[in-house]
């Protein structure tokens, strides 16, 4: 059916498009474009434009020669010649002889003041506040050449990155993940496909700490919202980039664009191999009896990957258009690791020893596809009605095989393997309606279906000396459907100093998971209210405040429900619970917005309310750490938040982002109180400075101080970045240098202190280096392209 519906698809697109061109009255345009020198201009842009309206009617680019061609039905029209660096040309009124228009020769001069535009709005990154959200539009962060969407998101406000990949915003890791304001198999976390995204792909982020009823309810702590780049720059534009580091870090990126009068047809491609080398140490304790097992190990994970963005829109009229568009990942998975685990006795006496050796590899082929109509409304250009079709599949065929060879004891030997058979299939129904009048209001409304389906086969075994026999207790498929209704409705009132915003969201949950081995069900459904609401207030035109609340919910995920476990370390085992019930916040939030002179500053305080709180709780047995997640109680949150960014001169900015939250904790599991009061604060503080012979240099130091959770103690960390960019060809090409974790000192560490038990897991994956060029042709800018997935 999706082949089907692809062929019709793209059939009727080129019906159209052939339709348009057999008309009669259509004059050819010709001619050659170059320098002041004589030397021909590839790749310039040749639009035709409405005299009338000033609306672009056709266009494309110049070939290797400077020479281009073009057919147009208009008989009345002006043409526009431009080249980033060069002055822009127009031709009006045309004289046209017989349905030809040869214009011979065209001459651009070179422009050094506009290219010097073109640059610095190409690297400077902002944060724009809306009233019930934060934009940060992405520039060329130096820092960020070679990165992935796990990085540029590390650089944005209020939000953080561990080395492990999960994301946080305001300390909270109850964050709904968003590509394009819908859930994507791109930002699921069992995709873990983050690192196929790369920052040339990002447009801008969108940080709502406090959504409105038009958003989905899911993400406690709030929804960061990707927004991919889609070029619609007349004529064809695009942009190649590669990139070279250490360790293994090579990738190419390549992104073009078509854009004509009827149709824009989008292309983004990336194709590259890594590592990700990683220092792990773990330590098992037993207070009782004062025995210990700890382990020391390394790993290599290599990855080849592959990703695909293809779309186009096609233009009904100035009011319609329709848009399908397909994102197609692959992943080519290997690692080795290497530990040594040894036991002690109470005398600190190595008991036992074993080496655990580890080969895993995977695929993991990752789709996902959109057909959107949007309707305009003439005469309100605000006006709109969204329709979108979404479907995500993500599948994971994954074998993992594990060698224990004892040097110290008299264990015998072990072989194991694990084999994981996945697959998710995600689909998304939407419909939205804005509607402002007066200038003043705007009603939105609007409804959406999901569907989450999934499937996991996993499976351990042992070999017996003549073959794997899997342990039938430690065996089984498990099937977890999800499908959510909502339906929702907002008013809007804005003026030039007030602003108000209300609404209230309906959503209609209904979950069902199954053990198909031991037919364990369990089936859940609940329905609820999500009310929010905005109000802001501008004084003058340095300052204003923002007021919001909204009510949210955290449903388990796959993994948090899912009963397997990983074997990697038979000793510190982590399982999911699929009786976890979902838990919800009411956020409240106040903040300012002040400008005062070459500083601007952002200072905000808030405060969440959340109940039947899901934490993980370690239980201990034998020296084996078995981490479940449970409900446990309340949690009450309140922290400060504060942004600044000062630009002394024309050569030197900084910006800094600061969080700090106070958490007071109320529960108690199996008769175990887990009342306390913590607290956790980060700071982030960003120097870019501009050097002559167009060089950039930009230093990031990031420091995140330790904090507690029921069990656990997270140990503080402090870690800087490195950029560097230096502009070759008059700004159409790029070099790029970046260095990640300068010092190596990014760390993962936990420690976990029970009166019976203590635990201590470490991880670190060290320096990255890597350097990139990028060259940009047509109307398109220079870019960076990923060649890093994680930290």
């Amino acid at each position: 059916m999706q082949k089907q519906f692809f062929l019709i698809f793209f059939g009727i697109t080129l019906f159209f498009a052939q339709g348009l061109r057999g008309q009669s009255g259509i004059v050819t345009i010709s001619g050659i474009v170059k320098d002041a020198a004589g030397t021909p201009i590839e790749f310039a842009t040749v639009l035709v434009g409405d005299p009338t309206t000033e609306k672009p009617i056709t266009g494309t680019t110049t070939l290797l020669d400077g020479s281009f061609t073009l057919e147009t039905e208009a008989q009345e029209f002006y043409i526009e010649f431009s080249f980033m660096g060069y002055t822009t040309k127009r031709i009006n009124d045309p004289e046209i002889i017989n349905g030809l228009l040869d214009l011979g020769t065209v001459v651009l001069a070179e422009d050094a003041e506009q290219l010097d535009e073109v640059v610095v709005e190409g690297e400077v990154s902002q944060t724009v506040f809306k009233l019930d959200k934060r934009v940060f539009n992405v520039g060329a962060d130096l820092s960020s050449t070679g990165a992935s969407a796990l990085e540029v998101l590390n650089n944005v406000p209020s939000v953080t990155v561990n080395i492990e990949g999960q994301v946080s915003l305001r300390g909270s890791q109850g964050v709904q993940m968003l590509i394009n304001g819908k859930p994507s198999v791109i930002a699921n976390e069992q995709g873990n496909a983050l690192g196929t995204l790369t920052a040339d792909m990002i447009e801008r982020i969108e940080v709502i700490t406090n959504p409105s009823a038009k958003y989905d309810a899911e993400g406690t702590s709030g929804i960061i919202n990707i927004v991919l780049k889609k070029e619609e720059k007349r004529g064809v534009n695009g942009a190649v980039t590669l990139n070279t580091g250490i360790p293994n870090n090579h990738s190419l990126g390549f992104s073009l664009n078509k854009r004509t009068e009827k149709f824009n047809l989008f292309s983004q491609l990336g194709v590259g191999r890594r590592t990700f080398p990683s220092d792990n140490e773990s330590e098992n304790r037993n207070l009782l009896d004062d025995t210990n097992i700890n382990s020391f190990g390394k790993s290599d994970k290599n990855e080849t990957f592959f990703n695909l963005i293809l779309g186009t829109d096609y233009h009904i009229n100035d009011l319609n258009v329709i848009t399908l568009s397909g994102n197609f990942a692959y992943e080519w998975e290997k690692e080795n690791s290497t530990a040594l685990f040894t036991t002690f006795d109470n005398a600190d006496l190595r008991t036992d020893a074993f080496e655990r050796r580890e080969l895993t590899t995977a695929t993991n082929p990752k789709y996902s596809y959109e057909l959107q109509y949007k309707k305009d409304f003439e005469g309100n250009p605000e006006q709109s009605l969204l329709l979108s079709a979404t479907g995500n599949l993500f599948a994971k065929d994954q074998v993992s095989d594990f060698t224990n060879t004892t040097t110290v004891g008299t264990a015998g030997d072990l072989l194991q393997r694990a084999r994981t058979d996945f697959g998710q299939a995600d689909y998304i129904f939407k419909a939205d309606y804005t509607h402002p009048w007066a200038d003043t209001y705007t009603i939105e409304t609007g409804a959406q279906y999901q569907i989450n389906d999934v499937e996991s086969d996993f499976g351990i075994s042992e070999f017996d000396g003549t073959s794997f026999v899997e342990d039938p207790a430690l065996t089984n498929i498990f099937e977890w459907t999800q499908k959510v209704l909502g339906i929702y409705g907002t008013a809007a009132y804005e003026k030039d100093k007030w602003g108000l915003k209300v609404g209230v969201r309906f959503e209609d949950t209904d979950v069902a998971t199954l053990l198909q081995t031991t037919n364990e069900e369990n089936d859940q459904r609940y329905n609820n209210f999500f009310p929010s609401g905005f109000a802001s207030f501008k004084a003058n035109d340095d300052l204003s405040f923002q007021a919001g609340y909204s009510k949210r919910i955290f449903r388990p995920r796959l993994w948090d429900l899912n009963p397997f476990f990983n074997i990697r370390n038979n000793f510190n085992i982590r399982t999911g619970n699929p009786n976890l019930q979902p838990e919800f916040t009411d956020s409240f939030e106040i903040t300012s917005i002040y400008k005062l002179g070459k500083v601007s500053m952002n200072f905000g305080v808030f405060y969440r309310h959340t109940t039947d709180v899901v934490e993980r709780v370690v239980a201990f047995e034998n020296n084996i750490s078995i981490s479940r997640p449970e409900n446990i109680g309340i949690n009450n949150t309140t922290g400060v938040e504060f942004n600044a960014k000062y630009i002394p001169t024309n050569w030197l900015s900084f910006t800094n982002d600061f969080n700090f939250s106070r958490f007071a904790r109320e529960g108690d599991f199996e008769g175990t109180s887990f009342d306390f009061v913590g607290e956790q604060w980060s700071n982030r503080l960003l120097s870019k400075i501009k050097l002559p012979a167009d060089i950039d240099l930009e230093l990031v130091g990031n420091y995140v101080s330790g904090f507690r959770t029921v069990q656990q103690e997270i140990t503080e960390n402090l870690f800087m970045d490195f950029g560097a960019r230096k502009k070759i060809l008059k700004g159409k090409a790029i070099l790029n240098l970046s260095i990640r974790d300068v010092f190596a000192s990014r760390i993962r560490e936990s420690q976990t202190i029970q009166p019976n038990f203590y635990l201590r897991n470490f991880s670190r994956q060290g320096r990255f280096v890597t350097f990139g060029i990028s060259f940009g042709f047509g109307k398109g800018e220079a870019m960076e392209f990923s060649g890093q997935k994680r930290f």
